[in-house]
C-alpha cells in the first residue's frame, strides 16, 4: 500500500479510537460501581456517543475521510463515493481502533471492575446487548438504525454546510438516534464500535467479567451492514440535479 493508504488507515484508528474511548466511557461512566456519574441514565449515554462520533471526526478528517465505521465505508463504496480498494483497509484500521479504545476505558476505570459484580453490566461497557433479545426484532433494529444514519449521512454530501459544522450535525444524528431508536439493542449501527470493544472484553483481564456474547455478536455487524447497503441502494434511486 502508497503512503497514502496508510496515512488514511492512520486517521481511521485514531477517530474510531477517540470515538470508543468516549463513548464506551460514557457507558463506564454510567454504569460502574463507585463512579461519579453511575445511574446517569440513558440521554447521558447518547449525548455522550454523539459527542464521541463528533469528537472522532475531528479527531481523523485530517488523515482520512472519517468514516470510523466499515458499515458506512461499505456503503459509501456502493454509492459510487469511495473506493471498494480502501474498504478492507479502512474497515481493518477502524476495528483495531475500537479495540484500543476500549482498553483505555478499561484501564481509565481500573479500580472500578473489582466493585462491580455484574458481568452483564461489565460486558455492556464494551459491547451492546438487546434489552429483549430476539434475532429477528435485534437485526432489524439494527438495520434501520444504521439505514437512517447512512441515509443520512450520503445526504448530507449534497449539503452546503459551513466549514468545520458538518461533524457537529453527524453528532446530533447519533444523538437522535440513539434517543429515539437505540433503546432495543444500544444502538451499535457500527461493527467497529460492537466488535473491536468485545474482541478487548475477549482479550482483557478484566475482573468479574463474563463470557463476550459471541452468540449475539454477529448481529451488531451484519444488521449494520445490511442497514448501510439498503440506505446507499435508496439513495441511488433518488434523481441527482445540479441546482
Amino acid at each position: 500500500m502508497d503512503t497514502s493508504v496508510w496515512l488514511q488507515m492512520l486517521g481511521e484508528f485514531i477517530g474510531t479510537l477517540v470515538l470508543v474511548l468516549m463513548g464506551d466511557g460514557v457507558v463506564a461512566a454510567n454504569s460502574l460501581r463507585k463512579s461519579k456519574s453511575e445511574g446517569a441514565g440513558w440521554v447521558t449515554i447518547a449525548l455522550g456517543w454523539g459527542a464521541a462520533v463528533t469528537l472522532g471526526v475531528y479527531a481523523s478528517s485530517f488523515l482520512s475521510l472519517a468514516h470510523l465505521n466499515p458499515a458506512v465505508s461499505i456503503a459509501m463504496a456502493v454509492a459510487g463515493e469511495f473506493s471498494w480498494s480502501l474498504v478492507l483497509p479502512y474497515s481493518v484500521a477502524q476495528i483495531a481502533g475500537g479495540i484500543v479504545g476500549a482498553a483505555l476505558v478499561w484501564l481509565n476505570y481500573y479500580p472500578h471492575w473489582e466493585e462491580t459484580k455484574d458481568p452483564a453490566t461489565i460486558l455492556g461497557v464494551f459491547s451492546t446487548a438487546p434489552a429483549i433479545r430476539n434475532t429477528v426484532w435485534n437485526v432489524f433494529s439494527e438495520v434501520l438504525g444504521t439505514a437512517v444514519l447512512v441515509f443520512s449521512l450520503l445526504v448530507f454530501t449534497r449539503g452546503d454546510f459551513t466549514d468545520g459544522l458538518n461533524p457537529i450535525v453527524v453528532g446530533l444524528l447519533i444523538v437522535s438516534i440513539g434517543l429515539s431508536l437505540g433503546g432495543s439493542t444500544g444502538y451499535a449501527i457500527n461493527p467497529a464500535r460492537d466488535l473491536g470493544p468485545r474482541i478487548a472484553h475477549q482479550l482483557l483481564p478484566i475482573k468479574n467479567k463474563g463470557d463476550s456474547d459471541w452468540g449475539y455478536s454477529w448481529v451488531p455487524v451484519v444488521g449494520p451492514i445490511i442497514g448501510g447497503v439498503i440506505a446507499a441502494l435508496l439513495y441511488l434511486l433518488i434523481p441527482i440535479t445540479q441546482l
